[in-house]
């Protein structure tokens, strides 16, 4: 276990991002008609919506506070006043709002999808898999919420916010830090890395593409002419 736990909290971070960023890399370099969202709004609408907004809402909330909660310094957070044990509260409130809404939406989106016989028939074993490991993903953060509750001194999710610290300031010994946390966290945590992985091979890669849309906002408005004869 000794071993296990350092292969996966110490080194499969970055066999994943690894992954993760030249996967995208190469899937845009050779394969660009591939990279889109693969919308499925003309074939079955129902739920699309609705689904989708509760589901982005939620994620990117999610997402956002991980960012925050994880990689802010604790230094940071004691200097603010903030208490360990209001950060944690915090952090279980406003997670488990916007993992709600992401979990809701998922549900609708993986209803609509296997209870339509022309979408089913449409969608592909990748297309099937993000919405399955996603849902697993989604409820084992949700989970964590129950175990928190039990222990709201904060110290876990201190051990959580060092471990990636470590792990994206190449410093050693990150595994060893989480090593004592409960199973539920090392679970979220392998199957959120994971996303990553399978992230370069799936629809998932149109989330680079929301980025770059970003230059959109600074280009020049384009003179647009009628075709005359």
């Amino acid at each position: 276990m000794y071993y296990l736990n350092q292969f996966i909290f110490g080194i499969y971070p970055y066999i994943a991002a690894s992954i993760f960023f030249l996967g995208s890399l190469i899937r845009f370099d050779n394969n660009q008609y591939s990279w889109k969202s693969e919308s499925s709004q003309l074939l079955y609408p129902r739920l699309l919506r609705i689904g989708n907004i509760l589901f982005h809402l939620g994620v990117l909330g999610l997402f956002f506070g991980h960012l925050v909660g994880l990689l802010t310094p604790v230094i940071v957070w004691n200097t603010l006043g903030i208490s360990h044990e209001t950060k944690q509260l915090t952090a279980m409130i406003a997670g488990g709002i916007m993992g709600t809404l992401a979990l809701i939406g998922l549900l609708m989106l993986i209803y609509r999808r296997f209870s339509c016989t022309r979408l089913l028939a449409n969608s592909t074993w990748r297309d099937k898999l993000v919405l399955i490991w996603l849902l697993i993903t989604l409820c084992l953060g949700l989970g964590t919420i129950h175990v928190s509750a039990h222990h709201l001194d904060g110290e876990e999710m201190i051990s959580l916010m060092q471990w990636a610290q470590h792990i994206v300031t190449f410093r050693s010994g990150a595994a060893n830090i989480i090593a004592h946390v409960d199973p539920i966290f090392k679970l979220h945590l392998f199957m959120g890395m994971s996303v990553f992985v399978i992230f370069p091979f799936t629809r998932l890669v149109h989330i680079w593409s929301g980025f770059g849309a970003l230059v959109y906002l600074k280009r020049k408005a384009q003179l647009v002419r009628s075709r005359r004869y």
